[in-house]
């Protein structure tokens, strides 16, 4: 990736028309030549992010504590699309484990030019004087810390190639907060905070964006309270959850190449639940 996408240069001239439809075809594949790490990538929203990315040409690191679900995906997905899939176990709250993590999927793929931060926790725990120091200290690194420690490691290296593209996978939580979900609300707003930072921070060669994820029907809802989950979307305007296919869009869109304007923004992917009353 050039730092064309994001250069200040003169008041741009319109495009031909066979400069704009060669353009339009290259979306097909707006990710050939990129390579992406995901982490969070062996199920739920990573695994259709990374699937997605890899149909769209890119070769793609899967990362998360579990090797060999990764592994998995990756030997099915790289037989699937012909791109560089590979595996990677590390979580991602540990703070030395990142750079080590980028050494080694710089070795085998190149540098990371597109980084997503999707792994993320939300236990429940029975009221908030009862959760732990240890349940929150977990909450925060897993959806804070190593976002951070991400972000900083790999935006750094993005700068000194040349460019590249963040995105951090956050939730609906982190504006319209509740008392079953108070910690890791917390954590995402951070996260929130922290795309303006980064976005500043290294722009104009890199670009960092946000999707504010509603609820998807992933491993996770397994333990939702079905009832009290269609009661709360019930006056939503999709009034459902989302199935994790329907995220692919708009990670697309931001980590593509017609996206090279869109930094430091919070997208909502939420069933219309933040326009709800």
């Amino acid at each position: 990736m050039t730092s064309s996408e994001g250069s200040a240069t003169s008041r741009p001239q319109p495009r031909s028309v066979a400069d704009a439809v060669a353009a339009a075809r290259a979306v097909e594949k707006p990710l050939a030549g990129r390579t992406a790490l995901v982490t969070g990538g062996s199920r739920g929203l990573g695994r259709e992010i990374a699937i997605a990315f890899a149909a769209a040409g890119a070769d793609v690191a899967v990362v998360s504590r579990k090797k060999d679900a990764c592994e998995a995906l990756a030997e099915e997905l790289s037989d699937a699309t012909g791109q560089k899939v590979t595996a990677h176990g590390a979580h991602v709250a540990d703070w030395e484990r990142v750079g080590t993590l980028l050494d080694e999927v710089e070795a085998e793929l190149g540098v990371v030019d597109v980084l997503v931060n999707n792994a993320g926790m939300a236990p429940m725990y029975p009221s908030l004087d009862e959760v732990t120091e240890l349940l929150w200290d977990k909450v925060i690194g897993v959806n804070l810390k190593g976002p951070f420690r991400f972000m900083a490691a790999a935006g750094k290296r993005m700068v000194a190639a040349g460019g590249g593209v963040m995105l951090n996978i956050s939730s609906i939580a982190s504006i319209r907060p509740t008392a079953n979900d108070l910690p890791y609300a917390a954590a995402k707003a951070g996260l929130n905070v922290l795309t303006k930072g980064f976005a500043q921070e290294y722009g104009p060669t890199v670009r960092v964006n946000t999707i504010l994820a509603g609820p998807f029907f992933t491993d996770i809802s397994a333990g939702w309270d079905m009832d009290y989950f269609d009661r709360l979307t019930a006056d939503w305007p999709q009034s459902r959850g989302g199935d994790p296919a329907e995220i692919v869009g708009a990670a697309l869109y931001l980590c593509g190449p017609t996206a090279g304007f869109t930094t430091g923004t919070l997208l909502a992917v939420d069933g219309g639940g933040t326009a709800a009353p």
